[in-house]
């Protein structure tokens, strides 16, 4: 949809024809980047959670227009990784590391810009609880493979995020310490 009104009538029509309450919201604010509409986004869920849906909110990876929505009481917040359909990938992964740090009790599921199997796992590294994959499926040379890839790289994004891994480091650091660490020397 176009606008907030667009959308909220299309919702009403959708839960009066299929009589389900779930929506996926999806405001787009530039027919070129299918770029969401934030305000629209947001306007859009404020309306349909007060009548009692259950929204899915696409947006960008915009911290403000997260929390908006989440205050919005929204579902789950779908940020894109990078536009529909690119494949790019993850564009912006501090941005998507700060909407799940700030918005820790909140559905967060990467919803458009994945186009490989190690962009989902980048994601569920980052403690997001699914990611939305279309096109990088569809256009594979064998989808059900690329199914079954990204299945497993959800699995291990998910097991490495549990997993706690280290922190990264701007300088390097050994592995092992060798300063106050006695060397053994065989028959010493």
């Amino acid at each position: 949809c176009h606008s907030a009104e667009e959308a909220i009538t299309v919702a009403q029509m959708a839960r009066e024809i299929f009589g389900t309450h779930w929506i996926k919201l999806e405001v787009i604010g530039d027919d070129y980047t299918l770029q969401p509409d934030p305000w629209g986004t947001v306007a859009a869920a404020q309306t349909l959670v007060r009548e009692g849906f259950a929204v899915f909110a696409y947006t960008t990876d915009d911290l403000v227009t997260a929390l908006k929505l989440r205050d919005a009481g929204v579902a789950a917040i779908m940020p894109w990784a990078a536009p529909i359909g690119t494949g790019a990938g993850p564009r912006n992964l501090p941005a998507l590391r700060t909407l799940r740090e700030r918005l820790p009790d909140s559905v967060l599921v990467v919803d458009a810009g994945i186009g490989a199997p190690h962009h989902a796992a980048q994601v569920m590294e980052l403690g997001y609880d699914a990611v939305l994959v279309n096109t990088a499926v569809a256009e594979a040379g064998d989808p059900v493979a690329m199914a079954r890839a990204f299945t497993l790289s959800v699995q291990a994004g998910r097991l490495a995020h549990r997993a706690l891994p280290m922190r990264t480091r701007e300088v390097a650091q050994a592995s092992t310490p060798m300063v106050g660490v006695p060397f053994w020397h065989q028959g010493s």
